[in-house]
């Protein structure tokens, strides 16, 4: 998976007398902090970003600009600056304006009496925010386990803010139906996320379908038809072995044009051009957002179902921070009082990676079915897919825009397990031909109601709402946690 550079460096004391005492135990601080990055931050690919230390503390004019210079060599896009003694503050200057003062940057400090770190860490990072350069900061020694996860975390968002920030999301057919908040708003995402688009027809997707290996499709029609058997329900109209040959080659015409633009993200429009004219999209949307398909392991590629470009985006974010794992996108459908669940579902893309949540398709695809496209809404037919998501921990979350000011809704939730019975009659209230979440959000109704931008909403698995905080703080927009008990405020409030 895309990774960028992580530059890490100790601050020090300019006396002489005082660093040739402390230089060895400062850098064998600071090749602690750099082999745990390396251990930790392994994604699901297998890659880990480049961690390049300084090559030695920064006790001076000189050693500020030559370590600054050491970590623009090296391409880095981040920066943790560590504080294990008392430092001279104004040496941040020669060495951040060196690196550049638009990276995101940790301060980092033990919590030591005898050798105050903090002290130092508080007087120089005051400097930097006096000017208005945004930091973080954590204070706790290198062996705590709190700590060492509030780095990680505070990584993971350094990472996915500068991958994306100079990505193309590449936008098959435009915002569907008209939905305006899916609508690729160009100026607030360049400026606040570097992330552009480029906008192409869906009639490329329908020629490139034509040129697609007849051999490939048939492999894919023969890896499903061995996975399902007889839970893909041909109907002998909209759901036929030709209509799914179609959102194969639909698939594999998707991931070629991707390949051939470089994008890094994507979006697919289907209503109303293709699911009325060629096929339904479910089934290649799934497929893109899987870490798998009939060629085996791959990592997942976002696409965003109607595409809409900050449901998208949002995804992308998701994916970087949790170091790789497919993304939910959903429709916010029916919230259930009396149970307190909600039930997201939509016809679109779940990844089939949450049936299980097993990188082995064989376990994900023992709990889907393929139902036929429904012909009052998708005329050109192909496979719907079914399937509840596995229980677990989820992080929800949603950019959105108000006033033109990009803001980002994250609640941390869980998927449940419910009955049959239950599981059955709420289902039956949207669609049980379906894929579903049933969802119990750490967020009250009223609450949800009030900020959230949209009608869809994305999720992935795990705790990210942390990760995605720090993340807020590094691009400038707002983060709104809504909680179950405190009643908030307006949007206009919160953002304004």
């Amino acid at each position: 998976m895309k990774n960028t550079p992580v530059g890490i460096v100790m601050m020090n004391d300019e006396r002489q007398h005082v660093w040739e005492q402390n230089e060895k135990d400062n850098m064998a601080v600071l090749h602690q902090w750099a082999d745990f990055l390396k251990k930790n931050l392994i994604d699901r690919t297998g890659t880990c970003p480049e961690i390049v230390i300084g090559s030695e503390t920064i006790k001076s004019i000189t050693t500020a600009r030559k370590v600054g210079e050491e970590l623009v060599k090296k391409g880095c896009r981040q920066v943790i600056m560590c504080y294990n003694v008392w430092d001279f503050p104004y040496l941040v200057w020669p060495f951040i304006q060196t690196v550049g003062t638009d990276k995101p940057i940790l301060s980092l400090s033990n919590n030591n009496g005898a050798y105050p770190g903090n002290v130092g860490l508080l007087a120089t990072d005051g400097a930097l925010r006096q000017s208005g350069i945004r930091t973080h900061r954590i204070v706790g020694e290198i062996m705590d386990s709190v700590t060492q996860k509030k780095v990680l975390k505070w990584v993971r968002a350094s990472q996915a803010a500068t991958c994306i920030k100079n990505e193309v999301y590449g936008c098959y057919g435009g915002h569907s139906m008209g939905m305006e908040t899916g609508y690729f708003h160009l100026v607030p995402t360049v400026k606040h996320f570097g992330t552009t688009v480029y906008q192409i027809d869906q009639l490329l997707l329908v020629k490139m379908m034509e040129q697609v290996s007849p051999k490939e499709v048939e492999k894919g029609f023969k890896w499903f038809s061995e996975m399902l058997g007889n839970r893909i329900k041909y109907d002998g109209k909209m759901l036929t072995p030709e209509t799914l040959k179609k959102q194969i080659a639909l698939y594999l015409a998707m991931k070629k044009v991707n390949q051939e633009y470089d994008f890094d993200f994507c979006g697919l429009k289907g209503q109303r051009e293709l699911t009325e004219h060629v096929c339904l999209g479910d089934v290649p949307e799934m497929m893109m957002n899987d870490p798998y398909d009939w060629n085996g392991p791959k990592e997942p590629f976002v696409c965003a179902t109607e595409a809409d470009s900050y449901a998208a985006l949002t995804m992308q974010i998701l994916k970087y921070i949790s170091g790789g794992l497919p993304v939910l996108f959903m429709d916010v459908r029916l919230y259930h009082p009396d149970l307190d669940i909600w039930d997201f579902c939509n016809s679109g893309n779940h990844a089939s990676y949450y049936a299980c949540l097993s990188d082995d398709p064989k376990e994900n695809f023992a709990k889907i079915t393929f139902h036929p496209a429904l012909e009052f809404y998708f005329k050109a037919g192909g496979a719907s897919v079914e399937f509840d998501a596995a229980p677990g921990i989820l992080t929800f979350a949603r950019l959105g825009l108000w006033d033109d000011k990009p803001y980002m809704v994250i609640i941390k939730g869980e998927s449940l397990a419910l009955d049959n019975d239950t599981r059955r009659k709420i289902n039956d209230q949207t669609n049980p031909t379906w894929p579903h979440v049933h969802a119990r959000l750490e967020c009250h109704f009223e609450n949800f109601l009030k900020v959230f931008p949209c009608n869809h909403i994305l999720a992935v698995s795990g705790d990210c709402v942390e990760s995605l905080k720090y993340f807020c703080d590094i691009c400038k927009i707002t983060a709104i946690v809504p909680g179950r008990d405190a009643e908030i405020g307006n949007i206009w409030a919160l953002v304004g």
